[in-house]
Parts: structure tokens; sequence; C-alpha cells
């Protein structure tokens, strides 16, 4: 199947089952339905094969071009199929789940995820070592034929939804840094394993911090080499930074869209306008650069930085936009448009923190990318 091709089949799909699909927002839809909605819209395009397509045969996919998976959450974004970035968690741990795990691990566990039967998490960040990932303290120990982990971490999306999570654990000295860092996949129901959810001040307890204590991780769920996991980082982190970014352009232009839609007349600033019409369109043009350089089998790398950046600076113009033009919904409106509006709004504000905060990717771009220096 080619991408037009995919492309119309897939437009058609959601089409004919809108009604199934279609998210609802409002301040009565918890966190909980949000997960329960994903898994659903998951099972429905898998089953149907859409969720298959961009995804090599090995893990149960049908192979064909990334496009196509960088397509299908354009279209549930745009459409109010999906949040995107609960959605996107696929893109970000999959890929390194293929490029990594023991082959068989990778056949059994990938489908699970494509289909929304399992929820996984990233465990990297720490509460001392959130941008300073090479001095991260959680450390495992051999122990046979398992791994014992002991440690903490912070900031990790959807942990208490989670059956696995790609684990990052220190198994070199102490001051070995980013060279004694080995990734495992951990089993979430294991003993030992404490999930706390944070509340953020958009209203969801999407993070989580999570406790380790002398977990047990077969060794057989080592991803990669053993003290070599900075790789797998250096390896992740760009596809968060990627089509998981290309989904979230989506989304921003479709707000935008709808903010424009809805608007009274004078409520929008043409200068103000003029800027995030201009940021999301530029992030929509290097995002989908990127997207096509993955097709063609190019590795993303710090590059990557730029996309993000974009991201942060493109997420908050649209909001801040949004929040001039319907101001008193935003701060006090308790009907369903003005709560996502106002929910949109606060989340915005992490948008220069989350999947590394801007003030690294500029440092990633400066030093890696033009040269100016070495990384802090």
């Amino acid at each position: 199947m080619d991408l037009q091709e995919f492309r119309d089949g897939l437009d058609a799909w959601l089409g004919e089952n809108a009604s199934e699909l279609e998210a609802a927002f409002g301040p009565d839809v918890t966190l909980d339905q949000e997960m329960e909605h994903l898994s659903k819209v998951k099972r429905l395009a898998f089953d149907a094969g859409w969720m298959r397509w961009g995804w090599p045969e090995r893990v149960g996919g049908y192979g064909g071009s990334t496009l196509m998976r960088a397509y299908l959450g354009e279209a549930l974004a745009s459409r109010d199929m999906i949040e995107p970035g609960i959605y996107s968690m696929t893109e970000v741990l999959v890929p390194t789940m293929i490029e990594f795990a023991r082959p068989e691990l990778a056949a059994e566990m990938v489908p699970r995820l494509l289909r929304g039967d399992e929820t996984w998490c990233q465990g990297f960040s720490e509460p001392s070592t959130g941008s300073n990932l090479g001095s991260l303290t959680c450390r495992a120990r051999r122990d046979g034929d398992v791994w014992r982990v002991t440690g903490q971490k912070v900031w990790t999306s959807l942990a208490q939804y989670a059956d696995r999570c790609v684990l990052l654990a220190r198994t070199g000295a102490p001051e070995s840094g980013s060279k004694g860092i080995t990734a495992l996949f951990a089993d979430m129901d294991a003993p030992g394993i404490t999930v706390r959810p944070i509340r953020a001040m958009h209203g969801r307890d999407e993070f989580c911090e999570v406790f380790f204590d002398d977990v047990p991780v077969p060794v057989g769920r080592t991803l990669g080499e053993v003290d070599r996991g900075w790789t797998v980082a250096m390896d992740l982190l760009p596809y968060e930074r990627s089509t998981s970014l290309w989904h979230r352009s989506a989304y921003l232009r479709q707000r935008l869209g709808r903010l424009l839609a809805s608007a009274t007349d004078g409520a929008l600033d043409p200068r103000d306008l003029g800027e995030a019409v201009q940021m999301a369109f530029a992030f929509h043009a290097r995002s989908r650069g990127t997207q096509h350089r993955m097709a063609r089998g190019e590795r993303l790398g710090p590059e990557t930085s730029i996309d993000k950046v974009l991201l942060a600076t493109t997420e908050q113009t649209v909001f801040d936009l949004a929040a001039d033009a319907v101001a008193p919904g935003i701060a006090v409106g308790d009907d369903a448009d003005s709560d996502r509006w106002r929910t949109e709004f606060l989340y915005s504000r992490a948008a220069t923190i989350y999947g590394g905060s801007a003030e690294i990717q500029r440092d990633i771009i400066a030093c890696r990318l033009l040269d100016l220096g070495t990384d802090r």
C-alpha cells in the first residue's frame, strides 16, 4: 500500500467511525476516562489494520513507510480523537524497543502497546537529575539472573497506568557518568515499586514519582549492552522530538483554527495572530522535514532539538493568543469549552520544560550543531 492509498483509506475509515472514535472534553472528563478512550482508539485502529502500517513485520506490523504512522497520528489529533501527548508515547518508546530489545522480546511486547492492551512509561528523570541525565543515581546491581533496582524516578508520565517501564539505572561506578548506565525493561507490577501521582497545575495527575526498592528485573530484559544505556537514551530522545511532535503540530494548528472560528470580532490582536500563524506553520514545516528524513532511513540526532524549541515556542504563542481572546472563559468559565482552553493554556506553560528544557535544547544546538563550545 502506498502513502496516498493509506491516507484515502484511513480518512474514509475515520469518517465512518467518527462517533465512536471522537474524544470527550470538559471538566467532568477524568484522566482515567482519557486513558480508556485512548486504549479503545488504538485497539480499533490496530484491529482495522491502520495502527500496524509503518511498523516492521517482525513486531506485528505490516511494513511500509514511517510516514503512514505519522499521518495516522496527525489524522487522529486533528479530528479530536486522541490527546497527542499521551498517544505519542508509542512513537517515543517502540522504535527503541525494536532497536535494542532481544528480537523475541520486541515481537512479544510491541504489539501489546500498539493495540492499546498495555501502557508503558519512561523512567529517566530523577529528583536531582532532570536535565543532567548522566548523573542519575537509581542503581541496578546484578544478582544472578536478575537486576535489583533501587532508587527513584520523577516526572514519569502515566506511570500509574503503566504495565512496563523503559528504565535507566546506574550499573557502573558513581563517577562513571553516562558510561555506567544500563537500560532495562521493567514490569510495573513487580514487587518493590511504589507509584505516587503528582497533580499538575492544569488539573491532571499525568506525572508521577516512582520508587524502586530492590525491584527484580530479569537480565533478559536488558535493552542494549550493559553500561551502554546512554546509547539507548540518545536513540530514544530524538524520537521523543520527532513523530510525537508532528502529532502535536497537527493538534496546535487545529486548535488555532478553532480559535479563529470562535473568536468574536476584535478579540484577536492582528500582530499576535500573525505571529501565532507564522510559528505554527514554521513548526509544521520543520517537523515535516524531520518525518521525511526518518522515512528515508536517516538517523535522527541532536538536530531534533530544533524541533523541540519550535514546539515550545509555538505552543505557548498559540495559547497566549487564546488566553487574550477568551480571557474571561479561561479565568472563570465552567463550561466544557472554557475548561478545555484553560487546561491547555496551563499545560502550555510546561512546554519549555517537558521533553528536555528549552535551555538544554539551545545548549545542544549551540554545541553539537553550531560547534560553539562543549556541552555543559
